[in-house]
């Protein structure tokens, strides 16, 4: 390589460097910052730290977490805030860049709305109806919390509830859930909300025919059909036990 084509390019090496850290915006920028920070348009380093990116305690010394939601960060109360509820004052640390981008570039590097459920306090992270409001189909109508037996912090679909893999509902069972399950505990249930069956009535129909275990009842009727009985078809005296409940 001569030395007049190692002299241009060491010349443009400094011009480009000049002009990164005079002009970085216009040299290094990905797209325009979003309104509420577009007086930081040329002032780069008030986000960035040199050779790392941008910085989380560089937006904290902005947004105070307390008042994030809350109050702007001139410290005017927020009329229409983005969230209906504030929480990042449940979060375990301030790591905004995990969750927030700002330049609009050709594309963001995260999507939008993304949120990390696991930077949430482990109280916040059961309390899903605090910031997000329920379904408004039949089933989640007659939920109220517990929404992690259904459904997980990584995605909201899809749920693993598959409740014909435990009971088959039919015309005769299409009850409200509260009808058997309890206090909103969908992890258990009882068959004790109907008025035919009280413990009583279970009981005496079941040791009649021999039957002594009798709590589980999703053990043996997997439906309100009295035919679908599991075992009915067995021999020996198990099968006649249990077949003894068709004739119920």
């Amino acid at each position: 390589m001569s030395r007049t084509l190692k002299l241009i390019l060491a010349i443009n090496l400094v011009v480009l460097t000049v002009l990164t850290f005079s002009y970085p915006h216009l040299m290094v920028g990905p797209g325009k910052l979003i309104a509420g920070h577009k007086q930081l348009d040329a002032d780069c380093f008030a986000c960035h730290v040199s050779f790392t990116g941008a910085s989380s305690p560089k937006c904290v010394s902005c947004h105070k977490p307390l008042e994030i939601g809350r109050l702007t960060t001139t410290g005017a109360p927020i009329t229409k805030p983005l969230t209906s509820t504030p929480f990042h004052q449940e979060l375990i640390s301030q790591d905004c860049i995990a969750c927030h981008s700002d330049h609009a570039g050709v594309r963001r590097y995260h999507l939008k709305g993304y949120f990390d459920h696991a930077l949430l306090k482990n109280e916040a992270g059961s309390q899903c109806q605090v910031c997000h409001k329920s379904p408004a189909d039949a089933l989640h109508q007659q939920i109220t919390g517990n929404c992690a037996q259904c459904h997980t912090q990584l995605r909201w679909t899809p749920a693993n509830f598959a409740h014909e893999k435990y009971f088959v509902m039919d015309r005769d069972h299409n009850a409200g859930c509260v009808t058997c399950h309890v206090r909103n505990e969908y992890a258990r249930y009882t068959c004790y909300g109907c008025h035919e069956h009280t413990p009583t009535n279970i009981r005496r129909k079941h040791v009649e025919e021999g039957i002594r275990q009798f709590e589980n009842c999703v053990e043996c009727h997997r439906s309100g059909n009295k035919h679908d009985i599991k075992g009915a078809e067995g021999s020996g005296k198990n099968g006649k036990e249990k077949k003894g409940r068709d004739d119920d």
